[in-house]
């Protein structure tokens, strides 16, 4: 299919298929935008699909500071054979069966891994060891041991469970911190309980304010574009200060501004939105000593 013309700015929320990387989802997008100028926050595994946020053209510039913090899965993990990946995609690695494990062992095991934890990566991941991704070095048969990082797991809840011969199957709601793995935890508890596990299938339902409803599929953004626009996309994520033509002009050019009566703080970590009068985004921006510091510029200069 030959590019398509080229699409404004904006973000676009992709329900990513299964089978597919991110970056192969990027690639998707800019043929269909017209633009190389298109990026990604938080990746999702191939076999997972869902919500992933993209930026085409000057909202790339926004990914960076979007808060996509908190992230929401439906998944379904299968007790009673590892894997060398922890998923579905990786070779069986040892198990035991668990047509005997109870409702509430797994209870049990599920309320170890809720809250703050400590989690140990898989080898099969893009966490970075001495320079080099991890799975590459798995690939190279030099897998790294990984240092358990902290995550948080605000929610573990098991929704249905089915034994299916020697497995056992069930289905969980996962809200929790970025960074977290999700596979990890099918590994944990198959540890836990004895039987070995790993993770058959993952969609990811929200990732920060962007939920499954807001998602376009590619082969309708193939017939359609659907683009919020830039400064539709900023007001939607952070706070907002309306700026005069005067300060508009200034701050487009990267220089600092007075902070108007009112408006709200900004810091890097939280920026806040900086709009002209005709509605037009000019910067994201951060309080510093009393005045308006251009942390990202959008408006033309």
């Amino acid at each position: 299919m030959p590019a398509g013309p080229a699409a404004p700015g904006g973000l676009v929320i992709v329900d990513k298929p299964s089978g597919m990387t991110s970056h192969d989802v990027v690639a998707r997008i800019r043929r269909l935008a017209g633009t190389r100028r298109v990026g990604h926050a938080g990746t999702l595994d191939p076999m997972a699909t869902g919500v992933l946020v993209v930026g085409v053209e000057k909202a790339t510039r926004l990914l960076g500071y979007l808060t996509l913090t908190e992230k929401e899965y439906a998944a379904t993990v299968r007790l009673g054979q590892s894997t060398t990946t922890d998923d579905a995609e990786g070779e069986p690695s040892g198990g035991s069966p668990a047509d005997g494990v109870t409702e509430e062992a797994i209870a049990a095991e599920v309320a170890k891994l809720t809250g703050e934890i400590m989690q140990v990566p898989p080898r099969v991941s893009a966490i970075k060891v001495n320079g080099q991704r991890a799975y590459k070095l798995t690939r190279t048969g030099a897998a790294p041991e990984l240092k358990p990082r902290p995550v948080t797991v605000e929610e573990f809840r098991v929704t249905t469970i089915r034994y299916v011969g020697k497995f056992l199957d069930f289905e969980a709601v996962i809200r929790c911190s970025s960074g977290t793995y999700i596979r990890a935890l099918a590994r944990d508890l198959g540890a836990a309980l004895g039987t070995g596990g790993h993770l058959t299938s993952l969609r990811r339902t929200r990732v920060g304010p962007y939920r499954e409803a807001d998602a376009t599929t590619l082969h309708d953004l193939s017939e359609r574009m659907v683009v919020t626009p830039l400064a539709d996309a900023a007001a939607a994520a952070f706070p907002r200060i309306a700026l005069d033509e005067a300060d508009a002009g200034r701050l487009s050019h990267g220089i600092r501004v007075g902070v108007p009566e009112g408006a709200p703080p900004g810091t890097a970590d939280a920026p806040v939105a900086a709009f002209a009068p005709d509605g037009s985004l000019i910067a994201l921006v951060a309080t510093d000593s009393g005045r308006l510091r251009p942390l990202a510029v959008f408006a033309s200069s």
